[in-house]
This record gives C-alpha cells, structure tokens and sequence, in this order.
C-alpha cells in the first residue's frame, strides 16, 4: 500500500468536508451572527460532540482498532467476525442508555457546563432543548466510528474519509430550506445534526457488507477479544476523557465572558478543521493500522521509520497553515463570515482566537501522529498520564490568560495551543525513551531548509495582505479574489524555496506491506 497515495485519498475526501463546512459555518454566521442562538446551538452541539470523541473516535477506536488488527492478522475469519458482532452489540448498549441519560439530564447537564447562560433570558432554556435534540447523534456516531474503524483496518480508507461531508450536507440543506419553518430557525440546526449522525451510519453499512463484516446482534462479555479491549478502554477513555474535561471547563470559562465568545472560538476552531482534518486525522487514521500490524509483527526498526516519516510530513504541511492563520487571520476571517448578521468586531474577536490557536496547531496535529503509535503498543496508560498533565496545565494557563490576563477568549485558545505542545512533547519523549523511535538523520537540516522557506512564505504574505482595515469592508467576491491572490503567493514562495532547497515529492514515498 503507498501510504502517500492513501494520505492523498483521504486528505481529498476530508478536504471536500471541511470546505463544506466552511459553507455550513457562512451560512450560520450569515444566518444567525455571533450571539445568543449560535452560542446555544453550539453549547448543545459540542455536548454530543465531546462524547462521541469519549466512545467513538476516542477511547474506543484506541483499544478496539490495534486488537482488531491482530485479528484479521493472526485469527480466521470466524473469529474476527465474532469479534466485531460482539463488540458492536455491547458498544451499542451502552451509548444508547448513556444518549438517554444526556436528554432527560439535558438541564443539569447545561448547569455545569454553560451555567453563565442562565444570566440571558431564554438562552438556557433554548440550549436545553437544543441539546435534547441533538443527543442521539452520539449514538449514530458511535457505531459510524466502529464502522470507519473496520473499514480502515481493512484499508478501505475512501468511504468513511468521504462520510462526514453527509453531516454538512444536512446542515446546509436544514439551513436554507428548513430554518424558515421553524418558529426559532435555529431548532432546524440541531435537526440537522440529529438527521446528519442517521446518514453518517447508514452510508457505511454496504461497505462493511462487502468485506463481510456487517454486524450482527451478538451479546458474548466472556468473548477474549471483548475482555481485552475493555481492559485498554479503561484507561482510554480515562485518557480521552481528560482532554473532553479540559474542553468542557473552556466552555464553561467562555459562558461567562461577553456574549458571542463561545461563537468566536467556534468559528476560529472551524478554521483550525482545515489542517487538524485534512493532515492530522488523515495521518493518523492511516498510521493507527498501519503501525499496529508492525508491531504485531514484530518490525520494529520499520515501525520507527514509518514514525519519522509521519513527524517530517506533519512539520512539513503543518509549519506555513500556523504562520499563514496568524499572518492572514483578518482576511480569512473576514472573507468567510463577515456576511450578514456578522460583523466587524465578529471578525476581529474571531481572529484574536484564531492566532491563538495558531500558535499550538503543530503540537496538535503530531498528538494525532504521536497518540497512535503508544496505541498501537496497545499501552494506553502513558498517553492517560500525559493528558493529566496536560488537563492541569491548561486549566493552570486559563487562570493565567483569562482571569488574571487581559486575553479573554482568547486566552482560552492560546492555553489549548499550548498545552497541545506540551502533549507533544512528553508523548515523543515517551517514545524515545521506550526506543519506540530513533529519529533518522537529518532532522537538523531538515528544520534549517524549514524555517528558510517560513520565513520567506510569511514576508510574503504581509506584503501581499496589505492593511487589516481593507478587508473590513468591500464586496464578497472581491475579499474572495484578493483572498486567493495571497493564498496562492504565499504557498508558491514556500514550496518554490523547498524546490531550491532540495526537497522533492519522490523523498516522500513510502510503503507498507
């Protein structure tokens, strides 16, 4: 398998996601603007959200993904069938009682994580049956994500790389032809995201009958497989948890700040989709199976090799989107949101967030490359101690930047940043020092030719952008030309000077068997 190639695959397919939902987040910000409606729609939205990372594409993927692995690897048929009945059956159990708890508990719930809105009248109510609305979506999207987590083991990467643009798609559609029907047009929101998590799951389901592994109702807890992955579930979803924990006090930080701060870190966070999606998720849902049938096997100089590449590929792409979103962030900004309802101090609150984030998106795309490669170990207890200490040094840097800072909401995006780098760190410190990697040569030219080609991208685009104040007014598709004009001369500077340099495509490759 080329594993360049896969990456191309799924970074298209999630590429066409995240550009529709830029289109989604226009359409909601044109609609709605930045206040009372989109701060509850996303409260309620990101409640369902933080638990389908816990069950699905958290904890669970972890454990069941490296176990399931081995399987197809080392087990018959037979056996890995079994496996995936039996786990699907106990995974949807326990997400639909816990769907069930979350809607009856919706107003507790609100209370401890978003108590400030209880000061607007009406926002608390409306959030709370916003969240009882989108809840189920937990429970299609658990079982989408075991779904992706066959079909990816199976290195059918194309389908669920495709399957999120279906939960944009319905929000598009609910926005503009369903919204006026509604008697608060922002119900059709979390409609949308309740009917989107329904054809997220059912998309799948004819791939996995075609490798033979649609599920079946099986309950077996005695089933080895099942006992194994609950006991690495333990402390992964202990793990993920931490980091949802984190995410939820940010919330609960933002509720209280101005009205319309949980819209601005929503929007500069829809930004940081882009390279978080397109590369990290890509990588990381690639290198998970990939990694652990090396280590099943047993090739560990080649596990270490496939690492490297992740991390130089990563700092690569990921290095110029930082110092283009905290170069550019006004003109971004500006020429995808400032419509309608959302205005000139919308675009440059948002853009406050958005350098923040900036200044940690590299930390967070290599936690998506690092994480796996203790998953695929099948040791998930270092990871749990990290994200403790990240959890308390966020929490730590909140205190700092928000309450005794002058920073506000920004200052909730700059402690994820950073603390996102701290993860990084301490998870490559743990790899080298289990020997799970040793860094090939070359590192420090390759971070020399690196920062040349940054600091020519970034001269550029400055010089390009022109004033901040010019891209507060004029016309869309004016901001949409100047926009393209600068995108375009700032990425033809970065990889013309790499060209010059010496980089090229074909040091790249690489395969796995």
């Amino acid at each position: 398998m080329n594993l360049l190639k896969a990456l191309a695959t799924i970074s298209g397919l999630t590429f066409l996601s995240r550009i529709l939902g830029l289109v989604r987040e226009m359409l909601i910000a044109s609609l709605f603007g930045a206040g009372t409606y989109t701060d509850a729609f996303n409260v309620a939205f990101r409640l369902p959200n933080l638990l389908r990372r816990l069950f699905a594409e958290g904890a669970f993927s972890q454990a069941f993904v490296p176990i399931l692995s081995e399987y197809k690897n080392k087990r018959p048929h037979d056996e890995t069938r079994a496996l995936v009945d039996h786990v699907t059956t106990l995974l949807g159990i326990v997400v639909f009682i816990v769907t069930l708890i979350g809607m009856i508990a919706a107003p507790l719930v609100i209370h401890l994580t978003a108590g400030g809105f209880a000061q607007t009248p009406g926002k608390f109510a409306l959030t709370v049956e916003l969240t009882r609305i989108t809840f189920p979506y937990i429970f299609f999207q658990a079982l989408t994500a075991l779904a992706a987590g066959v079909l990816n083991t199976w290195s059918r990467f194309s389908v669920p790389a495709f399957t999120p643009t279906l939960l944009n798609v319905s929000f598009i559609v609910m926005a503009l032809f369903a919204a006026p029907y509604f008697d608060e047009p922002v119900r059709a929101l979390a409609w949308a995201a309740f009917i989107g998590g329904v054809l997220q799951l059912l998309f799948q389901l004819p791939s996995l009958a075609r490798i033979g592994m649609l599920p079946r109702f099986s309950i077996n807890l005695r089933d080895p497989g099942v006992i194994r992955i609950l006991k690495l579930m333990a402390p992964a979803t202990l793990g993920v948890s931490v980091a949802q924990i984190s995410l939820l006090i940010n919330t609960s930080f933002a509720s209280y700040l101005p009205n319309g701060s949980v819209s601005w870190l929503n929007y500069a966070d829809r930004l940081m989709e882009f390279p978080t999606g397109i590369l990290g998720v890509a990588l990381g849902t690639i290198l998970l199976p990939s990694l652990s049938k090396l280590n099943a096997s047993q090739q560990h100089d080649e596990f270490s090799a496939m690492l490297d590449w992740g991390l130089r590929l990563a700092l690569l792409l990921t290095l110029p989107a930082a110092v283009a979103m905290a170069v550019i962030g006004v003109p971004l900004v500006a020429t995808l949101f400032q419509h309608g309802a959302f205005h000139a101090q919308d675009v440059l609150q948002t853009r406050m967030a958005l350098a923040a984030y900036a200044v940690g998106l590299s930390g967070l795309i290599l936690v998506k490359i690092l994480a796996p490669a203790f998953y695929s170990r099948q040791d998930i207890r270092t990871p749990l101690k990290i994200a403790l200490v990240t959890l308390t040094a966020t929490q730590l840097m909140n205190v700092l930047f928000v309450l005794v800072g002058p920073l506000r909401h920004a200052g909730l995006a700059l402690s994820i940043g950073l603390a996102a780098s701290l993860n990084a760190a301490l998870l490559y410190r743990g790899l080298r020092a289990r020997g799970a990697y040793v860094p090939h040569a070359g590192w420090g030219a390759f971070f020399g030719k690196l920062l040349v080609a940054l600091l020519a991208m970034g001269a550029v685009l400055w010089l390009v952008m022109g004033t901040e104040a010019s891209w507060l007014q004029g016309a869309t598709l004016a901001r949409v030309a100047r926009l393209s004009m600068v995108v375009v001369a700032g990425a033809a500077t970065y990889f013309a000077v790499l060209f010059a340099l010496g980089f090229r495509l074909r040091d790249f490759r690489r395969r796995v068997v």
